[in-house]
């Protein structure tokens, strides 16, 4: 028997596209962001991008898709955006599911599997659900190794710098009450 060759489901331009969302999510994370970037393509073109910025503006739903649709929509003139496809490195969560729907965007492609809160597919998958007055077709897995290597790498320096801390704190307050000690003999 001879092997059939495997079929690469993503086109260069997807790969191109995809590579642009993570140079964005490199700037959410040089912002102390979680690194999520989003890039929204109509006609080959971007017409607009986003990475995470829910920490530096105190904003819940500043997410990349979010705020990718809401510079498309400026761009557009228009919050219904046709025959769009965004490219987003993590799976898009509920909140952004249900804007990406309710936005009219024809395609969503993902790097990496969301698996405490996706809702593409991982945990739930609101494009499917039978309430949902509009379908896209979602992609995932583009670039996945290396848009989940970005997070990973992102949660695990975060986890050090936080465990680093609670050192600092604990051997000041040590040193601290020590001190105070002394100074009471």
């Amino acid at each position: 028997m001879s092997e059939v060759p495997q079929v690469e489901p993503f086109s260069p331009e997807d790969h191109q596209f995809m590579r642009r969302a993570m140079e964005l999510a490199e700037l959410a994370e040089q912002n102390g962001e979680v690194p999520v970037g989003a890039v929204l393509v109509k006609d080959g073109e971007i017409i607009a991008e986003g990475w995470n910025q829910s920490i530096g503006d105190h904003d819940a739903t500043a997410h990349a898709e979010i705020q990718t649709l809401r510079k498309a929509g400026q761009v557009l003139q228009n919050y219904r955006l046709l025959d769009t496809t965004l490219y987003v490195t993590l799976e898009p969560c509920p909140m952004c599911a249900g804007a990406l729907l309710h936005s009219r965007v024809k395609r969503i492609v993902f790097g990496a599997p969301d698996l405490k809160a996706g809702a593409a597919g991982t945990v739930l998958n609101l494009f499917e659900h039978q309430a949902a007055y509009h379908y896209a077709d979602v992609e995932q897995g583009l670039l996945e190794d290396e848009c989940r290597s970005q997070l990973q790498s992102f949660f695990k320096r975060r986890r050090k710098e936080k465990k680093n801390q609670r050192k600092a704190t604990r051997f000041t307050s040590t040193h601290e009450a020590k001190k105070g000690q002394n100074n009471e003999g």
